[in-house]
């Protein structure tokens, strides 16, 4: 029942062969069932179980809300929820409850979605392995898969035991091993440079950023005002499309919310490619790709030509210089956003009571790691006066070409961009952590960044399994408010490919065999 389909299963909600209080129970059994992922810092159950009911009601009655009615939904924490612990995965927000929630929150629910809770991130979503949090790291559902285990075992340099659990990528990696490892069907979780698509490909799910300005980002905790964007992630590209026809629209709350009418959308079945031109930035060929990651490109490639489309090379000249671009405007922004964080009204407060100086300092201090305050500091610096024409205005000048690269392409006739969306596939922990959070950010987030300077859509799509039997994404970048043909593309692809779903025995097995720490799940 929960391997199905968004689409599907709330099908079988419509037919009565599944209740939403069914429903909603055997996910919260798999959730702790599978504790030991770390996916969730928070789970709902009272909660859940009541909007389980009522929506269960609402069936008898027929009286249900929409497609969404009963479906078993997560939410990464930092979207603010009315009743709902929402922490950031920060020391500086433990045991703050948000009195309203965020407008997507709002929008799922008014759908008569069940939120199961609030799922784990790197702090203040500062990092691509959500491997940074205050809660603990998150592990990939794939580390034991069947498919996974299976080629580790051929291996007879692998050792055995639990050491070499892969990250999920980041920030979102919560929600991308809540909805990989069947727990949800669908979980929201924030974008500024990747962070939905990147966990999406390490975790073999699919992860979409909108454009800028069509999803509400009101009570989103905010990283950088400039590029944050809600993501969606689903186990397939019609059940993203069906979210996001729930989210999408202007918002009064956000005055970056596009005011023209939204109109919710359902993807074609049948899909001709044969108008279309697929564009192959060459800069996007760099220095760490792996093989494994090239290869899959090109065969996608080879896919749509061969399919009748037109695929062409295209230059995006300006790529290299989106990663440092963004490290200076995000740490700038962050240093403002940050600000709010003192200690007097919510969150963390020191005891120090010499001064109200010191009461700042001693707050953020202890309520923030090294990641955040590291970023606070540098973008402090680069806002001195005597420094903000040298970084900060020089950094949007950067960011105005980069959007312009984008531009120039699609009006040559370009209708999606189609690279990678990772490096390689989910790596170890153990490997990952051995390098410091900035320098896997700029690994991590080197083909994704660029969508989110520029505004534009982007889509994971899982495409093949690698050698080792883990999930290999590509990323898909359309026009601005060009989801529906964004996503049409996707679908096409995704049918093509016909990914694999995850093979969980591993998970069951590892379960009764490992013990774990299970303190970062509360059950309310």
């Amino acid at each position: 029942m929960l391997r199905t389909s968004l689409r599907e299963i709330s099908a079988a909600l419509k037919e009565g062969q599944v209740s939403p209080t069914e429903l909603c129970q055997k996910c919260l059994s798999l959730i702790k069932a599978t504790r030991f992922l770390n996916a969730y810092i928070t789970v709902a159950e009272d909660m859940a179980l009541k909007q389980a009911k009522a929506s269960e009601k609402r069936y008898r009655q027929g009286q249900t809300l929409g497609d969404l009615d009963g479906i078993p939904v997560a939410v990464k924490d930092n979207f603010s929820t009315a009743g709902i612990e929402t922490t950031c995965a920060s020391n500086m927000l433990k045991g703050y409850i948000p009195p309203f929630n965020a407008t997507v929150v709002q929008k799922l629910l008014d759908q008569g979605a069940v939120l199961l809770g609030k799922t784990n991130l790197d702090e203040f979503a500062m990092g691509s392995g959500s491997t940074d949090g205050a809660f603990g790291p998150v592990r990939n559902p794939w580390s034991y898969s069947q498919q996974y285990r299976s080629k580790r075992a051929k291996n007879s340099s692998a050792q055995s035991g639990d050491p070499d659990w892969l990250i999920t990528g980041g920030s979102s990696g919560g929600s991308a091993a809540a909805v990989s490892s069947f727990t949800c069907f669908a979980a929201l979780g924030s974008d500024t440079g990747g962070s939905t698509r990147n966990p999406a490909s390490l975790c073999g799910v699919v992860g979409l950023k909108p454009t800028y300005g069509l999803v509400s980002r009101y009570g989103l905790i905010p990283l950088v005002n400039s590029m944050d964007v809600p993501g969606i992630l689903t186990r397939s590209v019609d059940d993203a499309a069906t979210v996001l026809g729930v989210l999408g629209g202007h918002d009064p709350k956000d005055s970056t919310t596009v005011e023209d009418a939204f109109s919710p959308f359902q993807l074609p079945s049948l899909i001709d490619l044969k108008n279309l031109c697929i564009g192959i930035p060459k800069e996007y060929n760099t220095p760490g790709l792996s093989p494994e990651t090239l290869a899959v490109w090109s065969k996608a490639a080879d896919l749509f030509e061969k399919a009748g489309a037109r695929v062409m090379d295209v230059s995006l000249p300006h790529t290299s210089y989106s990663i440092v671009c963004y490290h200076v405007l995000c740490a700038a922004e962050v240093a403002s956003n940050m600000a709010r964080f003192d200690g007097l009204e919510y969150g963390h407060r020191s005891n120090v009571d010499e001064s109200t100086e010191a009461l700042y300092a001693a707050t953020r201090r202890e309520g923030f790691n090294d990641v955040v305050r590291g970023r606070i500091l540098s973008g402090n610096y680069f806002l001195l006066k005597q420094n903000y024409e040298r970084y900060f205005i020089k950094a949007q000048r950067v960011r105005r070409l980069i959007a312009n690269d984008f531009a120039k392409v699609f009006s040559s006739g370009v209708n999606v961009l189609l690279t990678p969306t990772t490096l390689s596939h989910a790596m170890p922990y153990a490997e990952f952590i051995k390098e410091d959070n900035r320098t896997r950010s700029t690994q991590d987030d080197i083909f994704t960044q660029a969508a989110n300077m520029a505004g534009l859509p982007a889509v994971n799509v899982p495409s093949a399994l690698s050698e080792e039997g883990l999930p290999i994404g590509l990323q898909f970048i359309g026009h601005a408010y060009q989801e529906r043909q964004l996503l049409t593309v996707a679908k096409w692809f995704e049918k093509q490919v016909q990914f694999p779903a995850i093979e969980l025995d591993g998970v069951m097995e590892h379960l009764h065999t490992t013990p774990h720490q299970e303190k970062s799940v509360f059950l309310t």
